[in-house]
């Protein structure tokens, strides 16, 4: 049999019997001796069981509470990892257990303060090697295409000299487009990592939105030759950063682009910016996600640039106390808008 531990009241009860029946063994033991013959000894004997019961009882009453109140302390202990909130509410017998009552309950408080500072930075932690993860992938997924057609195209040129001068232009062309691609990927990935690390900052001055917005168009024009972009409004002076204000632009502008295939209108409503399109729309359960870091569509790439375009183009406008509003429906089209505040 396996020896078990007593109870704080059975081990008190057990030594306080044991000491009181050798209290009153020797008690009526020494009675029984100095007793005279004739007179009765029985009576203080009696007294003296009585007194001693009565001792015991309220020693077990008092040994008996004391145990509750070390098991509901000890309901802290056994309970921490399980419980959102410490809220043990009991009146202690003595000032000691009151105390060590209070000071467990202010531990306990502490560990689990610390165990939801731990739990939050791990599931943070987690968030950064994911997105970690997610942008090795895009910008692998990104880079690749780009890299390809210029080491193909390269090697063409390289292989066969004999190739007529348009063709060779084209290729050079293809060569030139491509590596602007990539310079604009590696820009884009610069400015991220700068919004991730608080380091970027405004710039403001006032400009010209209509001016700003046909220098984009002529940088557009050259990449997307075939497509037209339709800029309406009257010249708007605002106040903001104009370098991350074209980042924006040039980020709408772009995406209305490669998901259609008719013109895009850029509506100019004195602070406010209108990018429309009638491509191929974002469906309702997408519309909330696209601004997201690395999000990247089951059907579409919204966005084609490591799926940071519309997360930084958020950001932007957050600094400048705006936001970007989407309105899309598939197969019909979008229109992506933002104000900026005077």
């Amino acid at each position: 049999m396996i020896f078990e531990r007593p109870h704080f009241k059975e081990y008190v009860m057990a030594r306080l019997v044991t000491l009181s029946i050798l209290i009153f063994s020797i008690f009526a033991i020494f009675i029984t001796l100095v007793t005279p013959e004739g007179q009765d000894g029985i009576t203080p004997i009696f007294l003296l069981c009585f007194a001693l019961l009565i001792f015991l009882f309220f020693i077990y009453r008092g040994a008996e509470r004391m145990e509750k109140e070390l098991a509901t302390i000890n309901k802290y202990l056994e309970n921490i990892g399980e419980i959102d909130e410490v809220n043990y509410k009991a009146r202690f017998f003595t000032k000691e257990f009151e105390a060590l009552n209070q000071n467990l309950i202010v531990v306990l408080k502490k560990g689990k303060k610390r165990e939801d500072i731990k739990q939050r930075y791990t599931a943070k932690l987690k968030l950064k090697n994911q997105q970690r993860a997610d942008m090795i992938s895009a910008i692998s997924h990104e880079f690749r295409n780009p890299i390809a057609s210029i080491m193909g195209y390269a090697q063409t040129l390289n292989d066969d000299s004999n190739i007529p001068k348009p063709l060779q232009e084209k290729f050079l062309s293809k060569i030139y487009n491509n590596g602007n691609k990539i310079e604009s990927l590696l820009a884009r990935l610069i400015l991220w990592n700068k919004f991730e690390s608080s380091e970027a900052t405004l710039h403001k001055s006032d400009f010209n939105m209509v001016t700003l917005l046909n220098e984009v168009k002529v940088s557009l024009d050259e990449q997307y030759k075939d497509r037209d972009i339709i800029i309406k409004g009257e010249n708007t002076l605002v106040y903001a950063d104009r370098t991350l204000i074209e980042v924006v632009l040039k980020n709408l502008i772009e995406n209305a682009l490669k998901y259609s295939k008719e013109q895009v209108v850029v509506q100019v409503n004195k602070n406010t910016v209108l990018v429309s399109d009638t491509g191929l729309g974002i469906s309702e359960k997408d519309l909330e996600k696209v601004t997201k870091k690395f999000y990247r569509s089951g059907t579409h790439n919204w966005d084609n640039s490591m799926g940071l375009g519309l997360s930084i183009v958020k950001t932007i406008l957050t600094l400048h106390k705006s936001k970007l509003h989407i309105m899309s429906e598939l197969n019909k089209g979008s229109t992506f808008s933002f104000s900026i505040n005077e």
